[in-house]
């Protein structure tokens, strides 16, 4: 295995008010390419002076700049050409994500052009959304209107596991409403929020309207407590999540958390067992199970539980774990050193507690270094388990039995979480009325169906407000409501 050249112009560089500025101290961080554990590049580390001066440019942009008042069609005229760069560094993406946290290249070779994809989807926006619209009013003025501004001053927070796309949820939607952007990378995979500020930076937007900064923990936090955002938008663990939402709630600022998932899929009696397991499997591997939204309690009935278990384990035996640049290669390695030991922690765990591992449970023996981890599946759990109820972030999948299919509904729900799931049927009928009363913010009939074309987000402490879609736009509005006694010029009348 090789680690692969860095396609990075700036990376001891932050980008803020439109330029690469230089850090304000030597601190550095070093990123670890997870299959061979070995140093990728470095990156400058911010600290709360270098946050501190993103946000300055970000507020002055935003106060007194051009970017909020121009129109949502010429904004969305800069966010086209910031996808077309975007686009042209496809390549450099998809090179940087395996090296980064593991992901198969094969697959984010396919995804790498998605983020561009956003940009133009919100860019679309600025014709059909209603940023204005007109109300009869019970005051007796000739006119009620509803308006739709910019929150404000955004602090977008993305985590390490998928950051070009989870960078593109919040910035291009904030960039459509008006709204001036910090982007804080995570410091295990910065590179891609640093690609999105070059093509931020050819696309030509005006300078301070986005600003991105590597950041660990102390200035990070910087950036949520300081009183010129208006809002955070964060994708991270429910941890994390809580601090934010306290700390903003000291003085009510606003905030949208995408958060952790513990995502409960039911197989119920008609479904084919073998397809389940092999779809359950699939979707188990992907990027080495660093999927908030994964499906990893398995919640089967009682009387088809080790026809399940046997066919996962079975289709778990056979993944072929390695180099995520081989494209033989079906799962690569997870993203750290630390993110190893926490699933070795929680399998050990689950053994502790009396679960047998039917399939996994170990390091691949062919493999001498990197992250890696075999896929995992726990047969016969208790759904009260610390492996049930805990989010692993790892391909680790835990079979739990129902009584039936009350009980598998009343297990699903559970849970602190309420991010995705599953129900496994051919009756459309039927996966309507069960999706209907589980307490999660998607379900998909038979598989892992996210989609953030409609709207994607969760339930109880999988967070607070929706991504994608229209849904993701109105987060980074503010309604105002304006009553006129005459109807303004530029309306036509009624």
């Amino acid at each position: 295995m090789a680690t692969q050249a860095v396609p990075l112009q700036h990376p001891n560089r932050f980008f803020i008010n439109g330029a690469w500025v230089k850090p304000s101290s030597d601190a550095e961080i070093e990123v670890i390419s997870p299959a061979t554990e070995q140093l990728y590049f470095r990156v400058a580390s911010a600290q709360v002076a270098d946050v501190n001066g993103a946000v300055a440019a970000a507020r002055e942009a935003f106060d007194n700049g051009p970017w909020p008042r121009m129109s949502h069609k010429d904004r969305a005229g800069y966010m086209i050409a910031l996808a077309d760069e975007l686009a042209k560094r496809a390549p450099d993406i998809a090179t940087i994500w395996p090296n980064e946290m593991g992901i198969l290249y094969s697959m984010s070779s396919a995804y790498s052009p998605g983020a561009a994809g956003f940009f133009r989807y919100y860019a679309s926006l600025a014709e059909t959304f209603p940023f204005e619209e007109e109300h009869k009013t019970v005051t007796g003025a000739k006119l009620g209107l509803l308006v739709r501004e910019p929150v404000g001053v955004v602090g977008a927070i993305i985590p390490w596991n998928g950051p070009i796309m989870i960078a593109a949820f919040k910035v291009a939607p904030a960039l459509l409403a008006g709204c001036t952007v910090v982007l804080k990378a995570s410091p295990e995979a910065p590179g891609h929020a640093l690609l999105l500020a070059e093509a931020a930076a050819a696309a030509g937007l005006p300078p301070g309207v986005l600003n991105v900064v590597t950041a660990d923990r102390e200035a990070s936090e910087a950036l949520v407590r300081n009183p010129d955002i208006d809002k955070i938008a964060f994708t991270g663990s429910s941890a994390t999540g809580r601090r934010i939402a306290s700390i903003m709630g000291e003085r009510i600022g606003r905030y949208t958390l995408e958060l952790g998932g513990k995502s409960a899929a039911i197989v119920l009696d008609d479904c084919d067992i073998e397809r389940a397991a092999k779809t359950l499997a699939e979707r188990g591997c992907d990027m080495t199970g660093q999927v908030c939204a994964a499906l990893t309690r398995i919640i089967v009935l009682k009387d088809r539980q080790q026809a399940l278990t046997d066919a996962l384990a079975a289709a778990f035996a056979t993944v072929k774990v390695g180099d995520p640049f081989d494209a033989a290669t079906q799962m690569g390695p997870v993203a750290t050193r630390r993110q190893r030991d926490r699933v070795e922690g929680y399998i050990a765990k689950g053994r502790d507690e009396g679960y047998k591992v039917v399939a996994g449970g170990g390091r691949p023996r062919h493999l001498e270094r990197g992250f890696f981890i075999e896929p995992t599946v726990f047969a016969n759990v208790d759904n009260k388990s610390t492996i049930a109820q805990e989010e692993i972030f790892g391909p680790v999948l835990a079979v739990i039995p129902a009584d039936n299919e009350e009980h598998a509904i009343n297990l699903a729900n559970d849970s602190i979480f309420g991010l995705n799931g599953a129900v496994f049927t051919d009756d459309p009928d039927r996966a309507y009325r069960v999706a209907r009363r589980l307490r999660t913010g998607t379900v998909g009939q038979s598989g892992h169906l996210t989609d953030f074309t409609i709207a994607f987000g969760g339930f109880k402490q999988s967070g607070v407000g929706r991504e994608g879609g229209v849904e993701g736009l109105h987060p980074f509005l503010e309604t105002k409501t304006v009553i006129l006694r005459e109807r303004p010029s530029h309306l036509k009348p009624a």
